[in-house]
């Protein structure tokens, strides 16, 4: 990792990508069992891409986040809240699952963009997981009743 990546930039992302895992893991424990497998392979992807970008901050010199944020929390417990009342549990899921995780490939995108490509290097090398679990959302949007 270059040194002119700002380790606050990395650990933003690495927080944000935290706080989409512990949302998977959150609905992956309330959905049907095939649905489940799906969410489950995608906190597993998540996972390996948090370990990623923490074992190359670490490399650096820098000191990864270990945790979400207070606001990923407070999602977790609003969706968690909202999908308890919705007439269909696990489309609610998939929907805020869907929406998070755009969120998240854009943060990635917007920061591999503003930086030289050098020091974006790193990153982009994490566009193709998201872009994955981006195209397994969208085909769980689309079959959504």
């Amino acid at each position: 990792m270059s040194s002119s990546l700002p380790q606050g930039t990395y650990n933003t992302l690495i927080q944000r990508s935290i706080d989409l895992l512990q949302l998977y893991r959150q609905a992956a424990s309330t959905c049907e069992p095939g649905l489940k497998v799906v969410l489950g392979e995608n906190a597993q992807t998540l996972d390996a891409m948090i370990i990623d970008l923490q074992t190359q901050l670490r490399a650096s010199g820098g000191t990864p986040r270990q945790y979400g944020t207070l606001l990923g929390k407070a999602r977790r417990y609003l969706a968690g809240s909202l999908v308890k009342v919705a007439a269909h549990r696990d489309v609610a899921w998939i929907r805020e699952l869907a929406d998070s995780e755009s969120g998240l490939l854009h943060a990635f995108e917007k920061v591999v963009a503003a930086l030289p490509p050098e020091s974006a290097l790193a990153l982009r090398r994490q566009l193709p997981r998201l872009n994955s679990i981006r195209l397994d959302m969208d085909n769980l949007v689309g079959t959504a009743p």
